[in-house]
């Protein structure tokens, strides 16, 4: 059974971060989502959110995950947002790392935003009303 819009509001602080997984692990569990998916799903949540706490604020600010599961075709489909009041960042138009390239000869940054584009089936921002807001999509 697909589940209701659930939502999660910290401190954009490290010490949340095992908050903010659990309450994602959860709902994919209830969901019966397979254990791959749910590695990606984690990864780029983690990769998401700690971005966040490292360059949205000077200080501490808040974070939300916004959650939403609800069928789709023979499966189920996830739908998260990132949301946060931080410095206005729309990590998707940073160019791509050039995987070809040895870890040394690669520019630091960008890889792990890359892997979330790669991994998920849609990836959106928007920044409206003050809020930098990044959704990810996933089916099952």
């Amino acid at each position: 059974m697909a589940q209701e819009q659930k939502t999660l509001v910290v401190e954009a602080t490290m010490e949340n971060l095992q908050t903010v997984m659990d309450f994602v692990e959860k709902q994919l569990a209830q969901e019966e989502c397979p254990a791959k998916v749910t590695g990606q799903i984690l990864v780029s949540l983690e990769e998401l959110y700690v971005n966040v706490v490292n360059y949205a604020y000077d200080d501490v600010g808040e974070c939300e995950i916004m959650t939403d599961i609800l069928p789709w075709e023979e499966g189920k489909r996830l739908t998260m947002t990132i949301r946060d009041k931080g410095k206005p960042f729309n990590p998707l138009e940073k160019e791509d790392p050039d995987i070809t390239l040895s870890a040394d000869e690669r520019q630091i940054g960008g890889l792990g935003i890359y892997m979330v584009k790669k991994s998920m089936d849609e990836v959106t921002y928007e920044n409206s009303m003050g809020y930098n807001t990044l959704t990810i999509c996933k089916k099952w």
